[in-house]
């Protein structure tokens, strides 16, 4: 069970939620958010079953669904002489931007690490960034001391009464929205919007089923709940970066506990998928934080009810362009749209281009070509060759490789792209 402090400060944001803190806090928000629309997913709907609608917060303002907390904790502050937080990128936007449009100082501490995008684009909303701390926990700690410091308001990223209640305004708008809702979908990391929207949600109809998706990296609240208090994990890098979080908050653990009925798990390879099919086939981008609800239906994890509405929440769209493109690579060599190999060829004048016609005429793209002559076992009149093709699919890289092996060349696979 939870500590006593904790229960009683849960107990509160029920309260507070029961009679309508969240739908007043709509008021709160509606001028500088968007409300987000929900797109339909064929397939998604194809590939598990059931009605899928996505709920595509990426497309919020600040890129993400932080920016509902930020604004709504910043209207409970009485002239604040500067607010500050720790964060690892999507808080920190939607503060700075949120302080800036009240005239509000703002300072931010984000991890060294953190995406470069959401660094220069905590600056460009004029927030001062401090980098520093191997995680998002380190960060808030060192706010904290920085708001003690300077009497800046400190403002958590998600264990906040304030935070919790804006992110609600979430579930608020998917109530209006899906008459028909049966499942919702949520990522969660310290679990402030999970806590908020579920907290809506099952108030209303405590029939809808809500799921919390974690990352395998950093998965803090199976171990939590079942001890009943806030357990930290040892968490590894992830592509999943903002729900990248040690510990689950004080606050958000027992509401967890109390409104979402499953907390499920996804690994890395399952997020990137999840990545790449919102970006080609839905035409959406998605960080990967925002991307483990669908991960989660891609993995048969969590199944759609055959019957009304699933709605997954795409939390965030915040994904430096390098990383993006690293993941859309990494798959086309899953799926054998681009082909890596290894050969050797005549070190004579026609020799290269001897292979690239067989190349040609096996129907490949060539990407790249790389001499390689250190670490290869070779003849005096050869040389080792790498090189990168784009091809239609596993069954056309396989044809290249048969026409080239038919052709004489001793060939090797190779990973990556």
């Amino acid at each position: 069970m939870v500590a006593r402090g904790e229960e009683h400060s849960a107990e509160t944001v029920v309260a507070r939620l029961e009679t309508g803190a969240a739908q007043q806090a709509v008021a709160l928000v509606r001028e500088l958010t968007r409300r987000t629309p929900l797109l339909s997913s064929g397939t998604l709907e194809d590939r598990c079953g059931g009605r899928v609608l996505l709920k595509a917060e990426n497309l919020q303002r600040t890129g993400s669904f932080k920016i509902r907390g930020a604004l709504t904790k910043l209207a409970s502050l009485d002239h604040p002489r500067g607010v500050v937080a720790g964060s690892a990128g999507n808080h920190a936007q939607s503060l700075a931007y949120a302080a800036k449009a009240r005239g509000i100082a703002c300072e931010v501490f984000m991890p060294r690490e953190a995406p470069v995008a959401k660094v220069a684009a905590v600056g460009g909303y004029g927030g001062t960034v401090v980098l520093g701390g191997d995680s998002v926990e380190e960060c808030i700690v060192a706010a904290s001391e920085r708001a003690g410091a300077t009497g800046a308001a400190f403002i958590h990223p998600f264990d906040d009464e304030e935070v919790i209640i804006g992110q609600g305004t979430l579930g608020v708008e998917l109530l209006e929205d899906v008459p028909d809702l049966t499942t919702v979908i949520l990522p969660l990391g310290g679990g402030g919007l999970a806590s908020g929207v579920a907290g809506v949600l099952k108030l209303a109809r405590p029939d809808i089923r809500v799921i919390a998706v974690q990352v395998e990296a950093a998965a803090s609240f199976p171990a939590s709940l079942a001890a009943g208090q806030p357990i930290a994990v040892d968490a590894t890098a992830t592509i999943a970066d903002g729900i990248a979080v040690k510990r689950p908050g004080a606050l958000t653990l027992p509401l967890i506990e109390r409104w979402v009925d499953e907390v499920c798990i996804v690994g890395e390879d399952e997020v990137a998928e999840a990545m790449v099919l919102l970006m080609e086939r839905a035409k959406l981008v998605v960080e990967g934080a925002g991307a483990v609800g669908v991960a989660a239906l891609l993995s048969g994890s969590v199944v759609p009810e055959r019957d009304g509405t699933t709605v997954v929440v795409l939390s965030g769209g915040n994904v430096d362009a390098g990383l993006l493109a690293l993941v859309a690579q990494r798959h086309e060599v899953a799926v054998g749209r681009r082909l890596r190999l290894a050969t050797l060829v005549s070190d004579r004048p026609g020799g290269l281009a001897a292979l690239l016609v067989c190349v040609a005429q096996a129907g490949g793209n060539l990407l790249t070509v790389e001499h390689v002559r250190e670490a290869v076992d070779l003849h005096v009149r050869q040389t080792g060759v790498e090189l990168t093709l784009e091809t239609r699919g596993g069954e056309h890289a396989q044809a290249i490789l048969t026409a080239l092996q038919d052709s004489g060349y001793r060939v090797t696979r190779l990973g990556g792209g």
